[in-house]
């Protein structure tokens, strides 16, 4: 796989590290009191060698240990304390920031535009959501402390050193200085490669989302190792990347390990040399070398929190840049008591006012997209049945898109109840509305959860009520937990898919009730009652259908033909059959009679487009 790796960053980029800090900014009284704890627990433990001394000290003077040991006890029970009492308040810090950042990105997910989700893989915005933010954790609650601790650790026991020794301190600067150096050449690598190596985690992501999605249609195509390839090789390139930072700070441990040993060593020595000379106790000596073994921490801790900061911050970019999906607004509709949507100032209009309009609409999907419908005038009465047809890629889809908010017009203008959509925030749209899609997705949850989804408040009652009329009361009453049923698609069929959400969409009574061919996959009984559910309901409210199958359309009150994403014709079946060529063409390739009545609806299940 060809892949471009970007230019080299340094180890603390100021833009990624301020993204980062974002994240834990919040928590900064808390981060405040762990470093405050994280201190005084180094205190304690830069205390112990100086203590030992103390104990060295005593046992060469022969005088009491109970000082000093008594001390040492003290110094044990205080520090296991502030040590539990740091570890669990930035251990709490780190999940919360992990809640935080998860939820913020769920709600913006599902606020964000229609086009600006799609335009992204669904299983790389999940990876964002979980793995990403895992990555936060450590490196906000622990990094930040740890970084200042460790260096507040080196400097105390560098400076606890000089007082024993000025000598051996020099000696101990000159390895650590030399460690320090190789340390911030390989930092900017490590943390470039734990960014590549998390990018293509997110894109391994979305291939298996949607590989898993249309498994039928792989198993059927033999296709199974190809895809199989195509996911992995980014589960490679993951892997790659993964490795190449695992090496590199393996290196860079070993280089602090070594450093700090070679120092020892050298230690060890001049200080042997200087006990000898009688210009150094030997008590001194032992103190000095337990501040250089201890050494080992703050310079591991540092190492440890600068790698672990370095995945944060790559981890943060990548979900700040969620960010920049484009948002809905906020759409909250005002409720009444009884937990239905309240009414908006228009629900009076007058019955002549059509209560959708579109006039002179032009859309695209991006700002360098050709248009997908150009100067659409329509106007659905408040009353009856408005069906679409046309051949595929007419731009039929799209006219429901724009009608449900998804999409912004670039041209024209649509109008509810005869005001303007942009007097009108997204929920007041959609909340009178309802709408079935094509391919009609499960929602996570229970059958009662997709029934109640767009009204919360629907009795059980009205529940059976509208199952029943979609032909799906025996299918639910088969069912061990009835309404409470676990759904998922592979336990319901495509047309039970359809029969659900068409259900959902009828609870609604709404006023215009919008079907993307609700009754594509129902057998021809199922279609006859779904088909006088539509009647039914176009007799109290607005009804529009995109048809591709011309039993939808037979008895509409309106037909509109498309072609190339503008309308070419519109009238009755008959009035089409006998003036539009377009329209007979759909109807020829049907095999359908150009003839009005029984014939012609018997016939009129197969598809148009």
């Amino acid at each position: 796989m060809a892949d471009s790796t970007p230019p080299p960053r340094a180890a603390f980029d100021a833009p990624r590290l301020r993204v980062l800090w974002s994240f834990a900014r919040p928590h900064r009284r808390t981060l405040a009191m762990g470093l405050a704890l994280a201190l005084a627990g180094s205190a304690l433990g830069l205390a112990t060698p100086m203590i030992t001394k103390w104990v060295l000290d005593a046992l060469n003077d022969s005088t009491s240990l109970s000082g000093p040991v008594t001390g040492l006890f003290v110094l044990l029970v205080v520090g296991a304390a502030v040590s539990y009492r740091q570890w669990c308040m930035l251990g709490t810090v780190g999940e919360r920031v992990v809640l935080e950042a998860r939820e913020s990105m769920v709600r913006r997910f599902l606020h964000a535009t229609v086009p600006a989700l799609t335009r992204r893989p669904t299983g790389e915005l999940v990876t964002r959501v979980t793995s990403d933010t895992v990555l936060l954790r450590e490196a906000t609650a622990q990094s930040f402390v740890g970084l200042v601790n460790g260096s507040v650790m080196l400097v105390g026991s560098l400076v606890l050193m000089g007082v024993l020794d000025l000598v051996l301190l020099g000696t101990t600067m000159v390895a650590v200085a030399v460690t320090a150096a190789l340390f911030a050449l390989l930092m900017p690598g490590i943390g470039q490669a734990q960014q590549r190596s998390q990018e293509h985690i997110g894109r391994l992501g979305g291939l298996l989302e949607g590989t898993l999605r249309a498994i039928r249609t792989v198993k059927v195509s033999r296709a199974e190792e190809r895809a199989a390839e195509r996911i992995v090789a980014d589960a490679r390139a993951a892997a790659d990347y993964g490795i190449r930072a695992v090496r590199q700070e393996a290196l860079a441990w070993t280089i602090a390990g070594s450093g700090i040993q070679l120092a020892i060593i050298a230690i060890l020595g001049v200080g042997a040399w200087r006990v000898g000379e009688g210009s150094l106790e030997v008590s001194s000596l032992i103190a000095f070398l337990l501040y250089a073994f201890t050494l080992m921490e703050p310079v591991s801790t540092l190492s440890q929190n600068v790698t672990s900061l370095q995945a944060g911050m790559a981890a943060a970019e990548r979900i700040r840049q969620t960010a920049d999906l484009t948002a809905e607004g906020d759409d909250t509709l005002p409720r009444q008591p009884d937990g239905r949507t309240a009414p908006t100032a228009d629900s009076g209009s007058p019955a002549e006012v059509p209560v959708l309009e579109l006039r002179g609409v032009s859309a695209a999907y991006g700002p360098d997209a050709a248009h997908a419908v150009t100067d659409v005038r329509l106007a659905v009465p408040r009353l009856g049945h408005t069906a679409i047809v046309g051949p595929s890629g007419a731009g039929k889809t799209t006219l429901f898109s724009l009608v449900l908010r998804f999409l912004e017009p670039v041209d024209g203008e649509l109008l509810l109840n005869g005001r303007p959509y942009h007097d009108h925030s997204h929920a007041e749209v959609r909340a009178r509305l309802a709408y079935v899609e094509q391919d009609t997705p499960v929602v996570p949850g229970t059958l009662r959860d997709n029934l109640l989804l767009a009204r919360p408040d629907a009795t059980d009652d009205e529940l059976h009520r509208v199952l029943r009329d979609v032909r799906l009361s025996e299918k639910v009453e088969a069912l061990e937990a009835g309404l409470d049923s676990p759904l998922s698609s592979a336990h319901v069929s495509g047309g039970e898919r359809q029969r659900i959400a068409l259900a959902r969409a009828l609870l609604r009574t709404p006023e215009v009730l919008l079907l993307d061919e609700a009754t594509a996959q129902l057998d021809g009984l199922t279609e006859a009652a779904v088909q006088d559910c539509i009647r039914s309901r176009a007799a109290t409210g607005a009804v529009v259908t995109v048809a591709h199958r011309l039993s939808t359309v037979v008895d509409a009150d309106l037909i509109v033909v498309m072609e190339a994403g503008r309308i070419r014709a519109r009238g009755t079946h008959d009035e089409l059959l006998e003036t539009d060529p377009l329209y007979r063409e759909l109807v020829a390739a049907l095999r359908l009679a150009t003839t009005t009545g029984a014939a012609t609806r018997a016939d009129a299940g197969a598809d148009v487009a």
